[in-house]
């Protein structure tokens, strides 16, 4: 199945996907309480911990290894941080954040296959990943997928309702 037509698939049966058993376990109450908060500042707090659990891998190396691939991607050691991103998913096929790491690094370098393939594992892992579903909206927006860009980003906002810029590019698109 094409990439592109996978990613779709699995936004349109997010609600009844479970996510992968080695994700942390107190995400279900997190995302539970960020779709239901009613105070930006409040669910700003709860994304903050969402985020801290995606990070979060039980051998600390495999956490050590992705921190060290945020800051390369940051100071733009691109091939470094592929490097370690790439042998990471390797050995950690399991690690949702590893992958979603690896597509930001391919789109700040515009390699839109490889991201939308690297998403793709991210969303059968975590089917409410929130960020993974607005990078993929920017990849089908970039490739001319307004309807797929609007879908993409509906689906974020149901797992997390506030997200400001991914409500904007959706009122854009219509």
């Amino acid at each position: 199945m094409e990439t592109r037509t996978a990613i779709l698939d699995l936004m349109a049966n997010a609600p009844r996907r479970r996510p992968a058993p080695a994700l942390p376990s107190g995400l279900a109450d997190l995302f539970h309480t960020l779709a239901a908060c009613p105070d930006p500042s409040e669910a700003d707090a709860v994304e903050q911990r969402i985020w801290s659990l995606w990070m979060y891998h039980p051998h600390r190396r495999a956490a050590r290894h992705l921190d060290c691939a945020s800051t390369e991607i940051a100071m733009q050691c691109h091939d470094i941080a592929e490097t370690r991103l790439t042998a990471l998913v390797r050995g950690a096929p399991e690690y949702a954040e590893a992958w979603n790491k690896l597509a930001t690094l391919y789109y700040l370098q515009e390699r839109d296959r490889e991201c939308l393939d690297a998403l793709r594992h991210v969303l059968e892992l975590e089917p409410r990943h929130f960020g993974a579903l607005c990078s993929a909206a920017e990849v089908f927006l970039a490739d001319g997928g307004r309807e797929e860009a609007a879908f993409a980003f509906e689906t974020a906002l149901r797992i997390h309702p506030h997200l400001g810029e991914a409500r904007q590019r959706l009122e854009e698109l219509h």
